[in-house]
This record gives C-alpha cells, sequence and structure tokens, in this order.
C-alpha cells in the first residue's frame, strides 16, 4: 500500500472511490435513494472533485493498493464550523475505504498521514458503529453535538 497526495487527474477514479465507498459503509444505514441519487450525478461529482483538486484548500491524500488501485481517500481542512472553545482548527472532512481492506490498517494510515496526532474533529453518522469504534481507537471522543442532515444524524467527535 502506498499514501500520496491526490493529483488532479485522480478526479474520475476518486469519484468512483467516493460512490463505492459510501454504497459499502452506509448501505441500510441511509435511504437507498439517497445512494442511488449520487450515482446518476456522477458527472456533477467528477466536477465538484476537480475544483476540489484545483483548489487546494485542503489535504486530500489517496491510498493505493500494490497495483496502483485506489482504495481509500482522506480529506482534511480548516474547519468549517463556527468556532468554539474546545473545538479544533482542523476538519477531517472525509475518511473512507474499500470495504474490503477494512481492518488491514488502511483508514489508519490515511489518518496519520494527514493529521498525524493533532487535534482535529469530524461528524459521523449516528448508527455508524464501525465508524465510531475506529475514531475512538484513534482517540476521537463525542462532544455532544449533532445536526441532522439529508442522510441522518450526525455527531461530532472531538480529539484535542
Amino acid at each position: 500500500m502506498r499514501i500520496r497526495p491526490t493529483a488532479l487527474d485522480d478526479a474520475e477514479v476518486l469519484t468512483d472511490l467516493h460512490l463505492d465507498v459510501w454504497d459499502e459503509a452506509y448501505t441500510g444505514l441511509i435511504d437507498a435513494d439517497i445512494l442511488a441519487e449520487r450515482r446518476i450525478n456522477r458527472e456533477e461529482r467528477v466536477e465538484n472533485w476537480r475544483r476540489i483538486l484545483t483548489g487546494r484548500t485542503r489535504t486530500e491524500l489517496v491510498a493505493e493498493d500494490d497495483v496502483g488501485r485506489l482504495i481509500g481517500f482522506t480529506s482534511v481542512g480548516p474547519a468549517r464550523d463556527e468556532p468554539a472553545p474546545g473545538l479544533p482548527k482542523r476538519e477531517v472532512m472525509a475518511l473512507y475505504v474499500r470495504a474490503e481492506c477494512y481492518g488491514t490498517g488502511v483508514g489508519y494510515a490515511l489518518l496519520d498521514s494527514a493529521i498525524g496526532d493533532a487535534p482535529a474533529y469530524l461528524w459521523v453518522l449516528d448508527g455508524n458503529r464501525r465508524a465510531v469504534e475506529f475514531y475512538e481507537r484513534q482517540g476521537f471522543r463525542f462532544d455532544g453535538t449533532c445536526k441532522t442532515e439529508p442522510v441522518g444524524v450526525e455527531r461530532r467527535m472531538i480529539r484535542g
């Protein structure tokens, strides 16, 4: 496995990875229509990734397997939430790996490469036990803040 920064020409394959990992992580947790709609809008998602990768306001890393296939990604950047006491200034906006790679260290390697042991926060979908347990092992804890999004209730976790 290799961790590397994203490149602009990763936009299409990163879009497909993003669609796949959402299906794998969220089937049964969010409405199936939401997952289907994401696939219908693939070209918009490719363009969105191109904008993100061109703008470079975040740290975008991908994990590749031994044959160069993308197996995970992370996106970390400045906090999008309003500043608050104890809220770190860095947000983990995304961290996903293919289901076939769960438990292999890919997620840890991506997170470690992106933020090391620095303070950060993230939002996790309520009921996503696998993600919660992963983040707890990395030192994140719920702070009691929740928000409702179209996909469901998200709960904030912080590592100070």
